[in-house]
C-alpha cells in the first residue's frame, strides 16, 4: 500500500534549498569582496609601478575585441582603449602610462605622490553584429596604489634646561622631512619604548610630510635614546647617547646660628683671659725682680754709715 507524500514536506525542502543557495551566494560575494579589498600595488616616488587588471585577453583574441578603461576614484579616466586604439589619456599622466595589451596591466612611470589612491579597471568584451556592437562587461574591480616617499634620516638634538648633582632636565627633539605618507614616530630609551609629542606639517593629505617629536627627560645617568620614523612598512632610525654631567659643584653650607654663638663666646673668653694675663703677669715679675736690688741698696747705706762712724772716732782720738 503506497503512502501519499505529506503536503508540507515538499515546500519545506524547497525553502531549505533556497536558503542554502542564498547562503552560498552571500559567501561567494563576501569572498570576492574580501579578495577585491586585498588587491593593492605599492611603489616609491620615481619608480615604475604596474596596476594589475582583473582580466587577461585569451590568445585567440586581441585588444580589438575589447574596451578597457583605467580610471581613478571612479571618476577620473587615466587611460582608455576601444577596439585596439587609445581613445583617452589624462594630461596629468601624459607620457607616463603604458598598457599591457595581453593582461591589461597599467604601468605608470615615474610615479608621483599624487598618483596615490584607488584605481579601477573596467573591461568590456565587444560582440560585433551586422550593424552594431554589443558590449558585455567582463570585469570591474578596484586596485589601490600606495605611493611612498622616503623621509630624511632623523636628526636628534638635546638641550639641557636645568642641571643638579642628581639629574639633568633635558628636552630632546627628533625631526625628519620630505616623506610620504604620514609617518609614525617612535622611540626607545634604554630598551624601553617612549611616546613622543609629535607635530606633523603638510600642505595637504597628498603632499610630503615634515614631522618633529619632542621628549622631556630626567637624566640621572648616561642614557641611550633611539628615534624611529615609520611609514608604509619602511623605517629610518637614529640613536643618541645622553651623557649625565659630572661637573657638579657642591654649594657651601653656611654655619648655623648655634655654631656662630658658641664660637663668639669662645673668642670673647679667650680675649678676656689674654687681657687679664697681660695685666697680672708683669706686676708679679717686677715684684720678684725688685727685691734683690733693695737689699743691695740697704747694704751700701749701712757700709757708708759704718765708715763715717769710724772717721768720727779717729778724729776724736787724735784730739
Amino acid at each position: 500500500m503506497a503512502r501519499r507524500p505529506q503536503a508540507g514536506l515538499a515546500p519545506s525542502r524547497l525553502a531549505l534549498k533556497r536558503w542554502l543557495w542564498l547562503g552560498l551566494l552571500v559567501f561567494r560575494l563576501v569572498s570576492l569582496g574580501y579578495a577585491v579589498e586585498k588587491k593593492v600595488a605599492k611603489g616609491k616616488v620615481g619608480e615604475k609601478v604596474g596596476l594589475p587588471c582583473c582580466h587577461e585577453i585569451p590568445s585567440t583574441e586581441s585588444l580589438r575585441n575589447y574596451r578597457v578603461y583605467w580610471q581613478k576614484n571612479t571618476t577620473e579616466v587615466v587611460l582608455a582603449y576601444a577596439e585596439g586604439k587609445k581613445i583617452s589619456e589624462n594630461e596629468r599622466y601624459d607620457n607616463r602610462t603604458e598598457l599591457n595589451t595581453r593582461n591589461l596591466t597599467l604601468w605608470i612611470s615615474p610615479v608621483e605622490i599624487l598618483d596615490n589612491g584607488p584605481y579601477q579597471c573596467v573591461v568590456q568584451h565587444l560582440k560585433f553584429l551586422q550593424n552594431s556592437v554589443v558590449p558585455r562587461i567582463v570585469c570591474d574591480e578596484p586596485v589601490t596604489l600606495f605611493i611612498t616617499a622616503d623621509f630624511s634620516e632623523p636628526s636628534i638634538t638635546a638641550e639641557v634646561r636645568s642641571s643638579s648633582c642628581e639629574s639633568d632636565d633635558v628636552v630632546v627633539r627628533c625631526s625628519s622631512h620630505g616623506g610620504f605618507p604620514k609617518p609614525k614616530i617612535s622611540g626607545v630609551l634604554n630598551n624601553a619604548s617612549v611616546v613622543w609629542n609629535a607635530i606633523w606639517v603638510s600642505e595637504s593629505s597628498i603632499s610630503p610630510y615634515n614631522v618633529t617629536g619632542n621628549l622631556w627627560l630626567n637624566v640621572t645617568e648616561d642614557t641611550s635614546l633611539t628615534c624611529s620614523i615609520e611609514y608604509n612598512g619602511f623605517a629610518k632610525s637614529t640613536s643618541l647617547l645622553l651623557k649625565k654631567r659630572n661637573d657638579c659643584v657642591l654649594p657651601t653650607i653656611p654655619p648655623s646660628s648655634n655654631v656662630i654663638t658658641a664660637s663668639s663666646i669662645i673668642i670673647i673668653v679667650f680675649l678676656l683671659a689674654v687681657t687679664l694675663a697681660a695685666k697680672f703677669i708683669p706686676r708679679h715679675v717686677c715684684s720678684q725682680c725688685c727685691m734683690p736690688q733693695d737689699s743691695e741698696e740697704e747694704d751700701v747705706k749701712e757700709s757708708m754709715k759704718t765708715a763715717e762712724l769710724s772717721k768720727v772716732t779717729s778724729e776724736t782720738s787724735s784730739v
